[in-house]
């Protein structure tokens, strides 16, 4: 039985009890809201490590992109990747390789990971086809199932699946001309074959058989956002809307079933869209948990991109959105290396927090109030704690020419704090 099954039983798992801990709340409410499809809790019965809940009501998860190219495939560094994004706070790890040894890349990013894992399955089959000069046209159905369920017995606790891109959807967007086109892989890849095939995407097509699998390894459904805008002129377009309505009857039909189900989002969206575009997807989509890349609010910054992310992040996630996917500062460049992947996890992480602020998400405003109170009280250490990455504060504080003095180095004498405390 998947968590969803179990939780409309009235049974409350392991995993259940795993969440409610982690979040201080209520077992009994954390299992209601499973039951309904507002929590999802991604984990595979084939991959051990600690549950955690994404949803409404529990804090802002965030997760980290990592994978080899055809250009570059360093496996230990890609596990170093994964050490550094949980180090720095990411809730989940996507294994998006298409370089090497994609089976064994996979299994071992699993063994190694303790938090949980998602894959794009569609993938590592058109890479093996690239690799033996297969044109991607002639990918079966058969192939994407038999990806999906091996993935599964690897325990990959969830999956992007581009089941949204339609012959219908496809039709609102070729009527409404795009600066960006199709930017996502997965999406592009499928319009392809579907045009060249004449044939309808097998993933909705036939996508009682994702059901079959998922509800056999308890895997959660990641709908993609296939049409999502590449672009900030792209935003709310015909194709992107035409495509949300698809994945909201999927969505459906997931819960029908007992399959747990997240729902991708939209990429590049200005600020003044954020909130319309959250309260749509909710709306349409039965309240599953919402996942963004993102979502990126200008298209100026290549090489800033993080910070891009992190202001519409912040900004979606105080809207509602449960599940942000970090930026790094290679989007759209190249493929991150270590420091980027650090770099995008701590700006999504703050961006997360921030929202989980607005949200008063439980825990959320006791961590600021921690440390205002430390700075108050000239605290160096309390405040290094409650610091989003402790190290770099102590680092800057102690290189600084006041790294003795209880004051910074940039009001010495004249520190606000100690004035107004009256302390010499």
């Amino acid at each position: 039985m998947t968590q969803m099954q179990m939780a409309r039983a009235g049974k409350i798992t392991k995993e259940m009890r795993e969440v409610a801990a982690y979040e201080g709340l209520d077992v009994e409410w954390i299992r209601q809201e499973v039951a309904v499809g507002r929590i999802a809790i991604p984990k595979n019965i084939n991959h051990n490590f600690e549950a955690r809940g994404i949803g409404n009501g529990l804090k802002t998860k965030i997760n980290a992109n990592i994978g080899t190219s055809g250009l570059h495939c360093n496996l230990q560094e890609e596990l170093e990747k994964l050490d550094v994004a949980v180090k720095y706070g990411s809730d989940a790890v996507m294994d998006l390789s298409t370089g090497g040894n994609l089976d064994e890349i996979r299994r071992l990013i699993i063994e190694h990971s303790p938090v949980m894992i998602g894959t794009v399955p569609i993938y590592p089959v058109m890479t093996r086809l690239a690799e033996k000069n297969i044109r991607f046209q002639n990918m079966t159905a058969d192939m994407l199932f038999d990806e999906i369920e091996a993935q599964a017995k690897q325990g990959v606790d969830f999956m992007t699946l581009h089941c949204g891109v339609t012959r219908r959807s496809l039709e609102f967007l070729d009527n409404h001309e795009r600066v960006g086109g199709i930017v996502s892989r997965g999406g592009s890849l499928l319009k392809r074959w579907m045009i060249d095939n004449d044939a309808e995407n097998p993933l909705y097509e036939q996508y009682d058989r994702i059901l079959d699998i998922c509800e056999k390894y308890d895997i959660t459904i990641s709908l993609g956002d296939s049409l999502r805008p590449g672009a900030g002129a792209d935003a709310t377009d015909r194709g992107q809307l035409a495509e949300l309505l698809v994945l909201g009857e999927l969505t459906q039909r997931a819960f029908a079933r007992g399959i747990q189900v997240l729902v991708e989002g939209p990429g590049h969206v200005p600020l003044d869209q954020i909130e319309m575009n959250v309260k749509l997807m909710k709306r349409v989509c039965h309240d599953a948990p919402f996942y963004v890349l993102g979502p990126l609010t200008t298209d100026i910054a290549p090489g800033y991109d993080h910070i891009v992310g992190a202001i519409g992040g912040a900004i979606a996630a105080s809207h509602g959105v449960d599940f942000l996917c970090y930026v790094t500062p290679a989007e759209h460049l190249c493929l991150p290396n270590i420091d980027d992947v650090k770099e995008g996890v701590i700006a999504s992480k703050i961006a997360a927090h921030s929202g989980d602020i607005v949200k008063n998400v439980n825990g959320a405003r006791d961590r600021d109030l921690a440390i205002s109170k430390a700075r108050r009280e000239l605290d160096w250490d309390a405040i290094y704690k409650n610091a989003i990455n402790p190290e770099l504060a102590r680092k800057r504080k102690m290189e600084s020419e006041g790294a003795d003095d209880d004051a910074c180095s940039m009001c010495g004498k004249l520190c606000a704090v100690k004035t107004d405390r009256n302390l010499d």
